[in-house]
Order: structure tokens, then sequence, then C-alpha cells
């Protein structure tokens, strides 16, 4: 892998471990159009590197994702036809994460809000500060979570509860969010690196082909749901795209940010 392919996405090495950060930290790493594009591909590019065994998403800053950006949400807006590109990196995303053999590690240091949150579930392990937290606040500015939030969250946290939180978009706190099983550990910001530093290296001095098919084959069923409903979901979110209801948020939502920075 090599950085000058990326731009908002800095690549680190620790021996065979390979870090992938988000890198827009005065937004929050929120998620442009190129970003998202990058994201599309780096996890096929991970999975090819001959150099590492270990993979971990994080982001710059204070934040993990906080999610789309809302500059790049106005002009999907202003020009509806540039959401089939988002649709197409949209499902790239969430299969090269399943089909990538290579553990996967969510160093979740900050908020994970949104696609943001979507990154951080469908890696396989995912550790936490407890000064952060998730959310999928899709419903908010008038979108269905069709970028895979809707495929794994049940998964994670049962029908109930998954519904609950993806129809209000509510913050989970990340102790609870271990509790509940939404992540695997929370831990004291100031512990947050070595926790998942110690992880990295027992996965990569461990079994290596062992782990690796053993998520493959764990991951078969995630990858057939991910197959029958990433479609549907997509194309209603393209529906929501194009709504009044988006529109009107995204307004007023960029009012509010405007009037934030006056």
């Amino acid at each position: 892998m090599k950085q000058s392919d990326y731009e908002t996405i800095r690549i680190d090495r620790r021996g065979r471990v390979l870090t992938l950060t988000m890198n827009r930290p005065d937004v929050l790493n929120a998620v442009s159009a190129r970003l998202h594009t990058e994201l599309s591909q780096v996890f096929y590019d991970a999975a090819r590197d001959p150099e590492s065994d270990v993979i971990v998403l994080t982001g710059a800053g204070r934040a993990f994702c906080a999610g789309g950006d809302v500059d790049w949400m106005q002009a999907a807006i202003d020009d509806p036809d540039t959401f089939e590109t988002t649709v197409t990196e949209a499902k790239a995303i969430v299969f090269s994460l399943i089909e990538c053999e290579k553990p996967t590690i969510a160093r979740i240091n900050g908020p994970a809000v949104g696609l943001g949150a979507t990154l951080a579930l469908f890696c396989d392990v995912s550790f936490a500060a407890e000064t952060a937290y998730l959310s999928d606040p899709h419903v908010s500015i008038g979108m269905v979570a069709g970028d895979g939030g809707a495929v794994i969250w049940p998964q994670l946290i049962g029908f109930a509860r998954a519904k609950e939180f993806l129809f209000t978009g509510d913050r989970i706190d990340a102790r609870r969010a271990a509790e509940i099983g939404l992540i695997n550990r929370c831990v004291p910001a100031a512990e947050l690196d070595a926790t998942v530093d110690a992880f990295a290296d027992r996965m990569v001095n461990g079994a290596t082909k062992a782990i690796r098919w053993t998520k493959v084959t764990t991951n078969i069923a995630l990858k057939q749901l991910a197959a029958s409903m990433m479609d549907v979901g997509l194309a209603y979110e393209a529906l929501t795209n194009v709504s009044k209801d988006h529109r009107d948020l995204v307004d007023r939502f960029r009012a509010r940010a405007a009037k934030g920075k006056a």
C-alpha cells in the first residue's frame, strides 16, 4: 500500500500491524466524497498488502468518524445522479470489510456516527474509549440507514434494541455499548492504545491462517445477509436522498452550523 494513493486516510505500520486513520480531524473525520471513495478501496488494498496481518481502523484527533459531511449531502441533493456513485462505493465499503481475511480492529477514540458507526461495527473486534459514543442518526437527516447500519446493528444487539436506536438516532455511550454487546470493550481513554496494541499483537503472534479462515467461515452468514439487504437498503436511501424531509433537515442542519460559526 502506498500513502500517495490516499489523501484522506493515513497509513501507518507497526511491525505487521497496519493502521488506517481517517484523517480529516478539523471536521471530526466527517466523510466527504473523497474519503468515501478511498474507504471503498482501502480495505481491498489492505487485504492484498503482503506486509501486514492485522488491520486497525481509527480516526485522527478527537473523533472516530462523525458520519457524512453535510456539504457532500447537499451536493447529492443538488445532483441526485451522483448518488449512484455513493451506492456503488457503499456496497464496496461493507463487502470489503466482510471479505477481508485479515482481522480488523476498530479503535474508537471518539464519536462514531452514521457511516462512522457502520465502519466500526463491521470491524471484527471493537475497542472504545469510555469518552466515545456511537449512533446512527440517518433518520435525523431524513434518510434510510441503507449503508449497512440496518444490516449490522440487529446482528449485534437484536432487532428490538437495534430498531429503537435506528428509529431514533439516539447516542449510546461506550460503556453501555459494551454492556449490550454493540462493541467488544470500553476502556479508559488513556488505556485505549495499549488495549488495541495488545490485541493486535496477539493476533499477529497467533496462528495467522487459522485466524483468517475462522473469520472467513464466521462471516459467511453475514456476507449472505448483506448480499440480501444492501441493494434494498441503498435503493430506499436513494429515494430519501430526493425527499423533502431530507432536503429540509439538511437545510436546518446547515443553518445551525452557519449560525454556530458566526
